[in-house]
């Protein structure tokens, strides 16, 4: 379920790395351990109280185990629990296992007893190996002091309520997109609310998709059926969409899902642009991130993802683009990229290049700062640049000391082609993938240009490309 937050109080977000090893049960040595996790409580942190956090990241075991999606919670109490404890998830290869542990925190010893975690690793509740982490202080202490954010908390909930105001002319979208962690499936739901520009009646309508690891894309479509509306999302034909689950049918697929919010709302447009509807569409992400549960039943196969990355998001505008690409690119450790790119069709703009959106969040922070920033450049200088086309397309760009270049791949037989229909009767075709490749290659100025970041993503990058 979704946690529902006041508007106007602040969280607390910081990032932690800490180094160590590690004994598993059955060996006669010890392995190096590395664990990157990213921090974020519904709070500011309470020195004299306990602070409840959810925790995501990457945990490296040498030769055993590489999780870029472990994720647990963190209990920060180091006066009234006198304790700061870990439970994190995470995978090595087929295998679930549980990360606990927990540094005890004395006034005799404040400094190692703050930085010293021991834990033990949990495979179905048994013991599956022993070790301890260091936090390193003369490397790591700069870093992590400058990693405390303390955003302004928004609930996610409240970017679902249906935005159409019963103008004709419109069209307004729910989505969601994520990746089975144990499987590699990629999921798709479409919700859509479709106002013709004719002044007829309203109506509701989509479709659901699976992409398998192994196999061919299936896809089945729901609707239509009469727009009643409701308050807090979208709710037809026995499918609704709504703060913390998604649940339907549509042909042999089925779903019932949880939805936890992991991210505060990111806005690939201008926010004002989601506020006040002048643009042709606008598109924002009510969490940048999130994980799922449940199950998704396809033919004769079910799926049951448990903490599957991935986020909803919403549109509303006069109808698609000319042209467009998009992605949605998981990265890790709490980072995500989002980008749309497209061609509008109004008169005067159908002949520019494509305007890039790119909105990357990374450690908290996101960049560039102001989401025109992309796609007008300063001044009409600096524009992002995008070459739009299949099975790859790319988006360039440089704001500030930094550059980015991200290559997308959408291979034939993992991408779907579905036909959109615009609220004036005109159609275009959608090609996506929710299994695509993609590179991302971030960099900085040091007197010349060094990779900052750099992502590899197969198969779990969420992509389409869309013509008319």
């Amino acid at each position: 379920m979704s946690t529902r937050t006041r508007r106007g109080t602040r969280g607390t977000a910081f990032r932690e790395t800490m180094l160590g090893t590690v004994r598993l049960e059955g060996e006669d040595r010890a392995r190096a351990v590395r664990l990157d996790l990213g921090a974020a409580a519904d709070r500011v942190l309470r020195p004299r109280g306990t602070t409840e956090a959810r925790i995501t990241g990457r945990i490296r075991i040498a030769g055993w185990a590489d999780d870029p999606c472990a994720e647990g919670e963190l209990e920060i109490s180091p006066l009234a629990g006198r304790r700061i404890r870990y439970r994190i998830s995470f995978t090595a290869g087929d295998r679930r296992l549980t990360f606990d542990g927990w540094k005890s925190v004395t006034p005799r010893r404040p400094l190692r007893s703050m930085t010293v975690l021991p834990f033990t690793l949990y495979e179905e509740g048994v013991q599956a190996g022993e070790g301890t982490l260091r936090f390193p202080v003369t490397t790591g202490l700069v870093p992590f002091l400058a990693s405390f954010r303390f955003p302004r908390q928004e609930d996610a909930g409240a970017h679902l309520a249906p935005r159409w105001n019963g103008e004709p002319g419109r069209t307004e979208v729910w989505y969601t997109t994520l990746t089975d962690p144990a499987t590699g499936t990629g999921l798709w739901l479409h919700h859509e609310l479709t106002a013709p520009a004719d002044g007829s009646e309203a109506f509701a309508h989509g479709w659901a998709a699976v992409f398998p690891k192994d196999g061919p894309v299936r896809h089945a479509r729901f609707g239509p059926a009469k727009w009643t509306g409701t308050g807090d999302g979208f709710t037809a034909d026995g499918v609704s969409a709504g703060p913390g689950r998604l649940s339907g049918s549509a042909g042999t697929l089925r779903w019932d899902l949880a939805e936890h919010a992991d991210g505060t709302p990111l806005f690939t447009f201008p926010r004002w642009s989601w506020r006040r509807p002048l643009l042709p569409a606008a598109q924002m992400l009510p969490a940048a991130r999130a994980s799922y549960g449940g199950t998704f039943s396809y033919e004769n196969t079910t799926l049951t993802p448990v903490g599957a990355p991935g986020a909803s998001a919403r549109i509303y505008g006069h109808g698609n683009a000319r042209r467009w690409a998009w992605l949605h690119a998981d990265l890790g450790a709490g980072d995500v990229l989002e980008i749309v790119a497209a061609v509008s069709m109004r008169p005067g703009l159908r002949r520019l290049p494509p305007l890039v959106f790119l909105r990357l969040r990374r450690g908290g922070r996101t960049w560039p700062r102001r989401a025109e920033r992309t796609a007008v450049g300063w001044a009409g200088f600096g524009r992002f640049r995008s070459a739009i086309g299949l099975p790859t397309w790319t988006v360039t760009g440089r704001a500030g000391l930094r550059r980015i270049r991200v290559e997308v791949t959408q291979p034939e037989d993992r991408t779907l082609a579905l036909d959109y229909t615009d609220p004036d009767g005109s159609h275009a075709i959608c090609r996506n993938s929710e299994s695509a490749d993609a590179h991302i290659l971030l960099q900085r100025w040091w007197g010349g240009w060094r990779t900052e970041a750099e992502w590899t993503l197969a198969g779990t990058a969420h992509a389409e490309v869309g013509t008319r």
